[in-house]
């Protein structure tokens, strides 16, 4: 039996949205729906929020959860990215349980309305590639990078610096680019000791367009 945790990321602060991670979404705070559905997971063996909050701690408690620590202020600003995140509770996490932690299932409160056994998908596709380092989900892009733009100055450049006219490509001849969404990352143990929670070797779990909701701003909550 592996030692799956799912760890669910949520911070107080948020500049689009005050205290967003709590906010009512169908009936319940927004952070619960990640720790009901991680809970409905036969792989995971707990579920654990990380949050610089007591108030935030309390909640997750109240569904299940288990918020062992409270973030500390150098891991909670707005541009902390997730290794440290996630290095931080698997340390504490390990320290605390003397038990190794093998995959880590990465769920992001901001995406309530995941598809089913998003966990178990993952977890086949990583156990099925001994290279792989991180499984991601990721969506098929409806607004492809071959047509996008930087401006420097007054002048537009194009962000694929590498191929000629990439713009002016038929669109039979674009290869197909994907978008990560926040669904989820399944994340190996020995990917966390490459100071990285991808690695190098990230294999795709494609998910179709209509089910990509990620709440970020108060249109999206509508």
């Amino acid at each position: 039996m592996k030692n799956i945790i799912a760890l669910i990321p949520a911070r107080s602060g948020s500049k689009g949205i005050p205290f967003k991670n709590i906010l009512q979404f169908k009936g319940k705070p927004l952070l619960a729906h990640s720790i009901i559905y991680a809970k409905k997971s036969p792989l995971i063996q707990e579920v654990i929020v990380s949050t610089d909050s007591e108030e935030f701690a309390s909640i997750s408690n109240e569904f299940g959860a288990r918020a062992p620590f409270i973030r500390p202020n150098d891991l909670s600003g707005d541009k902390v990215q997730d290794y440290p995140v996630v290095k931080h509770a698997v340390n504490f996490l390990e320290k605390e349980t003397k038990n190794k932690i093998d995959y880590i299932a990465l769920l992001r409160p901001t995406s309530p309305l995941r598809p089913p056994n998003l966990i178990e998908k993952a977890y086949q596709i990583l156990k099925n590639n001994k290279l792989g380092t991180s499984v991601r989900s990721v969506v098929p892009v409806s607004q492809h990078s071959y047509r996008q733009w930087f401006l420097d100055g007054d002048k537009m450049i194009s962000a694929q610096d590498n191929i000629f006219e990439p713009y002016n490509l038929p669109r039979q001849q674009l290869p197909q680019f994907y978008f990560q969404s926040g669904d989820i990352e399944f994340i190996k143990r020995s990917t966390l000791d490459q100071n990285t929670v991808s690695g190098d070797f990230i294999l795709p779990l494609i998910l179709e367009n209509k089910d990509l909701y990620d709440i970020d701003t108060y249109e999206d909550l509508k």
